[in-house]
């Protein structure tokens, strides 16, 4: 399917022309200034949609996360934020989120552009979420309790929430808006002091919340954002000595090395969100197999499959898996990939070459292993200079195959064939990860056994990728450790501190 020029097309295009002809900023944002790295080195910022070059992007190395760990120790020592009232804190982060909001065009086309996601998503989803995720923080602040514990009459025992310190967040490049917000959000609403590293892949829009945050009020030191590698900036995060949590989202081979850098450090508090490979079951009493499909075809192909929760093994009895597969087969032909800049375009581009080329890999490797390609399976618009992949459906697919076992975060779907619902909680338990899965049907006491018999961390029922920040987000087994979002991320980013006083 492809999307003739409108004028909101046109408009954004003009946009995206003009943004990249002024400058985006590039630089790192260290103890309230943009600064160039230490050494100077910078890399480029290309976008998948067309290749052109956005701008150059200060590469950190350790020398970068010395100064920002400095800059961020510093502030939280002299309590220039964490000895701020809970109302003044809130006061500071609401008014971020507004700034957020306001700035929601710059903000989606940065995003939109860095990292290749249709425009309409980009400003529908992500700056909205991001907006939204700052604001429910913010309130939280005032209305989280200590406690007073349950002790004899003659002694009294307080427990308190403390901020844990100086903390580094790691993002990943899929939703860089979002997944830094999950984790900066609770952290300075705690009264923490932050480092924060994107993704090389897309950091564009992490450097401008820097600025904006400080526009806002928040105070010199106490937001850093250092772009760079993971060999250089992230394993200098991992393995410094002077910061008290890493938080990580992104894959599990990434994850296993902050674990084994805050061993070679200071024990470190770690919590890390990583890789998915969930199970979208549809067993034969689903009802409602438009519904049902529809929700599989989405939690594969939105954001590009570029997902950790993506439903990317859809796991359907044998006796509705003809009708189900047909109908995602149909919703594919309309989401084919087109210009993200324009806002009718439902699936974008792959955040970069390396990746688009990794993606085809699997969907070489499915082939090879026996599995059928139903549709999709190739490049598209290579005439744009992009990174753009068809929407690609396996059907055939055991769940040993490499692309039923590992992660391949972009357009794929591999279909597995089930007889019985217990055989399909067999196959979505029988793998590392345990992020996500889901499950229809109409008979609630198997959609409830099934539930409960699932190893994730997330399980929907007749339904997928239902999202709301009040309830906690995290997996199972090699998914992580850890949850981001709702009351419960406050656990990761403070302390509990017991204080007994004898009453006499």
């Amino acid at each position: 399917m492809t999307h003739a020029n409108t004028p909101d097309h046109t408009l954004w295009s003009s946009r995206a022309a003009l943004l990249v002809s002024k400058g985006i900023e590039g630089r790192a944002f260290i103890d309230g200034h943009y600064v160039d790295a230490a050494d100077g080195t910078t890399f480029d910022a290309h976008s998948p949609i067309d290749g052109r070059l956005l701008t150059k992007v200060a590469a950190g190395s350790a020398a970068d996360i010395d100064r920002a760990v400095a800059a961020a120790r510093r502030a939280f020592n002299d309590r220039r934020w964490a000895g701020k009232s809970p109302v003044q804190r809130k006061r500071i982060l609401l008014a971020f989120a507004d700034l957020i909001a306001q700035h929601r065009d710059e903000l989606a086309l940065l995003e939109t552009l860095d990292m290749g996601k249709p425009i309409s998503d980009s400003l529908a989803v992500d700056v909205r979420a991001t907006a939204d995720c700052f604001r429910w923080y913010a309130e939280a602040i005032d209305k989280v309790y200590d406690e007073i514990a349950p002790t004899a009459d003659n002694t009294l025992a307080t427990i308190t929430r403390e901020p844990l310190g100086v903390i580094a967040a790691v993002v990943p490049w899929n939703f860089p808006m979002i997944m830094a917000a999950w984790k900066l959000a609770p952290a300075l609403a705690a009264g923490n002091s932050v480092v924060l590293k994107p993704a090389e892949q897309s950091s564009l829009t992490a450097l401008r919340l820097a600025g904006l945050a400080q526009q806002a009020g928040l105070p010199d030191g106490v937001l850093n954002v250092v772009p760079g590698m993971g060999v250089s900036a992230g394993k200098a995060i991992g393995l410094h000595m002077d910061i008290d949590g890493v938080f990580f989202t992104g894959s599990t081979e990434v994850g296993k090395y902050f674990l084994q850098y805050s061993g070679q450090s200071n024990m470190k508090k770690i919590g890390l969100e990583c890789g998915g490979k969930s199970a979208h079951i549809i067993l034969e009493d689903c009802g409602d197999l438009d519904a049902a499909a529809s929700s599989a075809a989405e939690a594969i192909f939105f954001n590009q499959g570029e997902m950790c929760t993506a439903g990317s093994r859809l796991v359907v009895h044998r006796a509705v898996k003809d009708a189900v597969v047909e109908r995602i087969r149909a919703h594919a032909e309309t989401v084919q990939p087109n210009d993200p800049l324009n806002p009718a375009t439902r699936m974008g581009a792959l955040v970069d070459e390396n990746h688009t080329r990794t993606v085809l890999g699997f969907i070489d490797a499915g082939q090879v292993d026996g599995a059928r390609v139903v549709t999709g399976g190739k490049r598209a618009r290579t005439e744009s200079g992009g990174c753009y992949v068809q929407p690609t459906i396996f059907d055939n697919v055991t769940n040993s195959m490499r692309i039923a076992r590992e992660e391949i975060f972009g357009p794929v779907l591999s279909v597995i064939t089930v007889d019985s619902a217990d055989e399909a909680v067999q196959v979505a338990n029988d793998s590392i990860y345990g992020l996500a899965a889901a499950v229809w049907s109409d008979n609630v006491n198997t959609i409830n056994r099934v539930a409960r018999s699932l190893r994730a961390g997330v399980v929907y029922m007749n339904c997928y990728d239902a999202d709301d920040i009040t309830t906690p987000f995290g997996g199972y087994k090699q998914s992580g450790i850890g949850r981001d979002k709702s009351l419960h991320a406050f656990d990761k980013y403070t302390e509990l501190k017991t204080s007994w006083l004898r009453l006499r």
